[in-house]
């Protein structure tokens, strides 16, 4: 044999031994969502456009701080021009000139528009801040959603491999009266199709608990299977009402962005209005130069002021610029305030509809498991068909899935109500911040 298929004939006699399966990540609810909080490309872009906002706001303030300038140039002429003598004597235009000049400008009134505009800057911080809220929110609800979603897909697969074991147990009894010669093979195809549903229901299941598992992955920026945890920590009792839209009025951050926006209009208009009072401005200086007339050095103070006298309309066309975009801001509040009083009253409604599917899921299930239990006794003793034994099959398993989705449903119906009224950061995360 040649040297040069050696070590392929080893490695073919001797496998290397296979990598262990990977250990799935174990997750609570807690944990997803304080990941989220950290991993999140939205959450991320919120705090961006926040600290963005805080520079806008540190820029405009600089608007109505006194500036120091300093600015010089060398120059190197063709000739020399001066006139007098001796001591008297005045360089005009030197060969080699030079200057140097201290300027420190200081606005004194320009129609208060940059006070202004120093407060629609913080007005905007307010709103980043807000909008950093929201965005908190929607990434929490999401998360929890996605998070129930993979539970929801473990509790139904194991709902569907229950409903695969019964069919699993009624084809073998099938078989066994069938062999007894006391039952046609009809019953034992029958069973064998239920058997067959059955598997499929369940690769059914693991399909869509591996949906939202992948979901949830991507929320939280995280690779591998994981393992999840049904959550048992109980919500705060639901407000009523009325409770629920005094704080939505408090706390929605979209809501509360619209009345920022509505305040940024309002100064808007101000801000516009003051284009028609006079700008006025002082300077102070110190020169530094080679030219000595008609000095070397000297400084000055001074106080500028300019009047606009006729602008051709263009003033008055911002202002009604202004005035309609503060017109929207108002519409926009409006329609807000009526969009948070239908999303708490529809949460409510779900969670109110949430409740009574949960206890009537509850009892449905007891009554299937009472009707499966007597059915599959007189289907022992041949007194019940195959098809008397399928149907309580399937409505025991119904059952169980209505359970199943009630319960979990409920649970996201209780976060709604509370994203609603924009208070589901401190229902679901203790002592946290944005």
């Amino acid at each position: 044999m040649s040297l040069c298929f050696l070590p392929l004939v080893l490695a073919l006699a001797d496998p290397a031994p296979a990598a262990p399966p990977a250990v799935p990540t174990e997750l609570t609810l807690e944990q997803a969502l304080a990941r989220a909080r950290a991993a999140s490309p939205a959450l991320g872009r919120a705090r961006a456009e926040l600290e963005a906002a805080r520079a806008q706001s540190r820029g405009t303030l600089s608007l109505v701080l006194p500036r120091l300038q300093a600015t010089g140039g060398l120059i190197r002429n063709s000739k020399e021009v001066s006139f007098g003598s001796g001591e008297d004597q005045r360089v005009l235009l030197p060969e080699n000139d030079w200057n140097l000049r201290l300027t420190l400008q200081q606005p004194v009134f320009a129609g208060l528009r940059e006070q202004r505009a120093y407060s629609q800057a913080k007005e905007g911080v307010r709103s980043a801040e807000q909008g950093l809220v929201a965005t908190q929110d929607r990434v929490l609800l999401r998360v929890a959603a996605d998070y129930l979603a993979v539970v929801q897909g473990e509790l139904l697969l194991g709902v569907e491999r229950q409903a695969l074991a019964l069919a699993g147990q009624r084809l073998e009894q099938a078989r066994n009266v069938f062999e007894a010669g006391e039952t046609t093979r009809l019953d034992v195809l029958r069973a064998e199709s239920a058997v067959k549903a059955a598997q499929r229901r369940v690769a059914l299941a693991e399909r869509e608990r591996e949906a939202a598992a992948g979901r949830l992955r991507v929320d939280l920026d995280l690779d591998g299977d994981l393992r999840v945890f049904e959550p048992s920590a109980e919500l705060p009792p639901r407000p009523a009402e009325d409770e629920l839209l005094s704080r939505a009025e408090l706390t929605r951050g979209d809501l509360q962005q619209a009345k920022s926006a509505l305040r940024i209009a309002d100064l808007e208009v101000s801000k516009q209005k003051g284009a028609y009072l006079p700008v006025i401005t002082a300077d102070a200086g110190y020169v530094w130069q080679r030219t000595s007339f008609p000095a070397e050095r000297y400084g000055y103070a001074a106080l500028r002021f300019s009047v606009p006298l006729w602008q051709s309309g263009e003033i008055g066309a911002r202002v009604a610029g202004a005035r309609e975009r503060q017109r929207q801001a108002a519409l926009s509040l409006q329609e807000a305030r009526r969009q948070v009083r239908e999303d708490v009253r529809r949460a409510l409604l779900d969670a109110r509809t949430a409740d009574t599917d949960l206890a009537l899921a509850g009892e449905q299930l007891a009554a299937a498991e009472a009707e499966y239990a007597q059915v599959v006794e007189l289907y022992r003793s041949q007194e019940a068909t195959s098809l008397d034994a399928q149907a309580s099959e399937t409505s025991l398993a119904d059952a169980r899935r209505a359970v199943v989705n009630s319960r979990l449903q409920r649970v996201l119906a209780e976060l709604g109500v509370w994203f609603a009224a924009g208070d589901l950061k401190s229902v679901l995360i203790k002592e946290a911040q944005p």
